[in-house]
């Protein structure tokens, strides 16, 4: 489990395909000895698994396999050198509870359809499926990118948040722009009050 709170900015530096998917090597601040093999890294909201990590001269790295599925119906297919990724590592108990509680099972893909910078801050709107935007509320929680935002409004299909200047600094966000993907994941608690909605009996 996840919090939405990025903790880093990685950097991928190789990918290598495999017989099934394809293998990544990211580049972070997370110090190698400090990561666990088999630990979970939310990347840019995709939770993936850590199976090996080294040093190179002063640069930790760790590397990650991703599933077809995963390249799918995720961004992580247009991953290349050089693509930067939201990071988080995975919530541990006693916490600090930042954000809202995020899977790293990604959704789908949101479209960045339109930025205003409104002083130091950004409004951005989104395309997001319209098969999901009733698990979407105007307040409510959703992530973006691994990124845990508060919805300011809803559309049909789509919805708009407000980056604030320490998001914009600290996470990939500074740099997004128009035509841009993101992978996202609807709130937890909106997905299970949606199916227990579904599954009440009739009349």
């Amino acid at each position: 489990m996840f919090t939405g709170i990025i903790t880093d900015v990685g950097e991928v530096i190789a990918v290598t395909p495999r017989e099934t998917g394809i293998r990544l090597r990211v580049a972070s601040r997370y110090e190698a000895d400090g990561i666990d093999m088999g630990a979970s890294i939310a990347h840019a909201g995709i939770c993936l698994t850590v199976v090996d990590k080294g040093l190179d001269g002063n640069r930790n790295w760790y590397d990650v396999e991703i599933s077809p599925e995963t390249l799918r119906v995720t961004t992580a297919g247009g991953w290349k050198p050089g693509t930067r990724l939201n990071l988080e590592r995975s919530l541990t108990l006693g916490q600090e509870m930042g954000g809202h509680l995020v899977t790293g099972h990604v959704d789908g893909v949101a479209e960045l359809i339109e930025r205003t910078n409104d002083g130091d801050m950004a409004v951005m709107t989104f395309r997001v499926p319209a098969s999901h935007a009733r698990f979407i509320a105007a307040k409510g929680s959703i992530c973006l990118d691994g990124t845990s935002l508060t919805v300011n409004s809803v559309g049909p299909d789509t919805l708009s948040v407000m980056l604030i200047p320490h998001t914009l600094e600290v996470t990939t966000w500074g740099a997004a722009s128009v035509g841009d993907t993101q992978n996202f994941e609807v709130d937890l608690m909106a997905r299970y009050a949606a199916r227990l909605m579904e599954t009440q009996p009739k009349g």
